[in-house]
């Protein structure tokens, strides 16, 4: 029983291990691709503290005699990593103060922790990086979610682009399935893939547009009110801003002070109201809906374009085959990519898209079969 407990300290302890090597390079990354110098020192600090941490387990494996080994991060962290230096900090904001509130507690039942200052230290990251959403501009609805332990997958145009392909892929592999059912006929398989695809893209596209530009008159009503708000009880709007930075961790005279001072000038203090109360960015208002619908139709184009692609080369059962096997490797590496911002395994992740996806072409195939045979009958 005791080697028992002994392995399973080990293991905690390499897991603890892994996850502040993933959160120091995590920092790192965002440290480099900061443009805000103020900011990336932030981020740049950090990752001094989780260092500390990794030494620390470190030190504990090499007392239970295991060496670590190098200090590589996991493929979800080299994954935020790549998104850093490709698209900034700001890409992989969300996602790290996601997983720093969540993980915030995980060192309090552990005996290994109890005379530091690790919780203590990890709790401040969260707030730290919570501070550091509202400063950016993704405002107190980014927080909110974070708070509340929220993952929205939405929550950036990473994540929306991932889901963008998987509707492609999910619903035309199904469609190309449930044709093959009823005929082996390549042609009309082909046809009707390809014209799943233009009209899913075209759909997506529309439903992206009515979204955002739905979202964009909801937020200008919102500043509207906002400003009709501070026209009709200034006190009041000064208050409530004042409560928004006595959270952040102000004192409730630094708090009092600031809001006086920020809603001196009207202009500037709408804007300063619709990002701190409402989590609205007035100079984005959401983002284009032009954009979001371009966006959308071309990642739902890619992802059906998938299982449609083997019956441009292939005819029979032959491309039906290939078609299922390309559809499938695209359902893993879709679910292994939603792992990134799920936490979750990316085994787990990959199975599950897989099994859902091929439930779903069975299910259409099968009905498709029988279509076929009431048809020919």
């Amino acid at each position: 029983m005791s080697h028992q407990l002994a392995k399973k300290d080990i293991r905690r302890y390499l897991a603890n291990w892994q996850a502040e090597v993933d959160s120091t390079e995590q920092y790192l990354a965002m440290t480099a691709h900061e443009p805000d110098a103020a900011t990336a020192r932030v981020y740049e600090n950090l990752a001094a503290i989780e260092r500390q941490h990794v030494e620390f387990w470190e030190a504990r494996l090499k007392a239970a005699g295991l060496a670590p080994g190098p200090r590589k991060p996991s493929w979800r962290a080299r994954v935020l990593i790549s998104c850093a230096r490709r698209w900034g900090a700001r890409s992989v904001l969300e996602t790290v103060a996601s997983s720093e509130y969540e993980s915030r507690d995980n060192y309090l039942p552990q005996k290994e922790t109890a005379t530091t200052a690790m919780t203590s230290e990890e709790h401040s990251h969260a707030r730290v990086l919570r501070s550091i959403l509202v400063k950016t501009g993704m405002g107190a609805a980014s927080f909110v979610r974070t708070e509340k332990g929220h993952r929205r997958l939405g929550g950036n145009a990473l994540r929306a682009a991932v889901l963008g392909a998987n509707d492609g892929l999910s619903s035309n592999l199904s469609l190309v399935m449930g044709v093959a059912g009823a005929s082996v006929d390549t042609h009309t398989i082909l046809l009707t893939g390809v014209a799943g695809l233009l009209a899913g893209a075209c759909s997506m596209a529309m439903g992206e547009w009515i979204s955002v530009t739905s979202s964009r008159e909801l937020a200008e009503r919102e500043i509207r009110t906002e400003r009709d708000e501070l026209a009709s009880n200034p006190e009041e709007e000064r208050h409530e801003l004042q409560l928004i930075y006595e959270a952040k961790g102000l004192s409730p005279e630094e708090a009092a002070e600031l809001s006086a001072k920020l809603l001196a000038d009207p202009q500037s203090a709408i804007d300063v109201l619709a990002r701190e109360e409402l989590g609205i960015d007035p100079a984005e208002l959401g983002g284009s809906p032009w954009v979001a619908a371009g966006t959308s139709m071309l990642l739902f184009a890619l992802g059906a374009l998938i299982p449609v692609l083997p019956f441009l080369f292939l005819a029979g059962p032959a491309a039906i085959g290939t078609s299922l096997v390309a559809g499938s490797v695209g359902l893993c590496l879709i679910g292994a990519a939603i792992a990134v911002f799920t936490g979750r395994s990316a085994l787990f992740s990959a199975g599950r898209q897989l099994l859902l996806g091929l439930l779903a072409a069975g299910a259409t195939f099968g009905i498709g079969r029988l279509i076929g045979v009431a048809i020919a009958g």
